[in-house]
């Protein structure tokens, strides 16, 4: 799933994965979620390790950095993911893209509370009127994914965490009728995010795609992008097809 909203210089690897018939309490650190924790993670591992030999790359234990996202081999960059029922993971070479994040969701609401604290107000508005274009889709839940998969592409850029409320993303429309639905968003760093301006605010690609009872989003940065500085605040389109 995964693969289709990937552009051609980045391999991927993805798997379904079994659905627990009870699925335990995310806050608990029960048994039964720990063990459910290690298995995905194990799953998005094998992933990672799949899509570093599609890449040609060298394929061996993955070390996790301090923030748990793993360390890619040299001139390497890449991203894990895994949620209920499947894991992904997605490799480039460094220097190709300075930058890249993926996510998966389960296409359904977020909880109670959640878009309030993700979300700004132009963004809630936005939504709402997606909603009512295509009220079919959980746009709330897209846009989770979305600012999960920009948070996993611009670490390894900047080296600093982005907050959910630093960055506004405004999706394309999606195309009318049945089946899966995709698109495009774009990306804007907004100044009360990182304050000195000395990342990537435009080279920074998302799409996304809804399909099989999941959301998916992937967020490039192109590497050329990384090396001409500008302040957060300027929108990013996203490149044409």
């Amino acid at each position: 799933m995964i693969e289709r909203i990937l552009p051609a210089a980045v391999a991927s690897s993805a798997m379904r994965t079994p659905v627990p018939v009870t699925r335990p309490p995310s806050r608990e650190q029960t048994p039964l979620a720990l063990a459910s924790r290690r298995r995905a993670i194990a799953a998005g591992r094998r992933c990672a390790r799949r899509a570093l030999g599609k890449l040609g790359a060298p394929i061996g234990p993955l070390a996790t950095g301090p923030t748990d996202e793993p360390l890619w081999p040299d001139g390497v960059v890449g991203a894990v993911t895994h949620c209920v029922g499947y894991a992904a993971a997605a490799v480039a070479r460094a220097a190709d893209l300075a930058g890249l994040g993926i996510d998966a969701e389960p296409h359904r609401p977020l909880c109670v509370g959640v878009l309030e604290a993700i979300a700004l107000s132009d963004e809630r508005a936005h939504l709402r009127e997606l909603a009512r274009a295509r009220p079919g889709i959980h746009w709330e839940r897209l846009l989770f994914s979305a600012k999960e998969s920009l948070h996993r592409a611009w670490l390894p850029v900047t080296r600093r965490r982005l907050d959910f409320t630093d960055a506004e993303v405004r999706f394309g429309p999606a195309a009318p009728g049945p089946g899966p639905a995709q698109g495009r968003f774009e990306i804007r760093l907004l100044p009360s995010g990182p304050p000195d301006g000395s990342t990537t605010g435009h080279g920074l690609e998302g799409r996304w795609l809804v399909d099989g009872g999941l959301v998916a989003t992937a967020v490039t940065a192109s590497a050329a992008a990384a090396r001409r500085p500008l302040r957060p605040g300027r929108r990013a389109a996203p490149s044409p097809s």
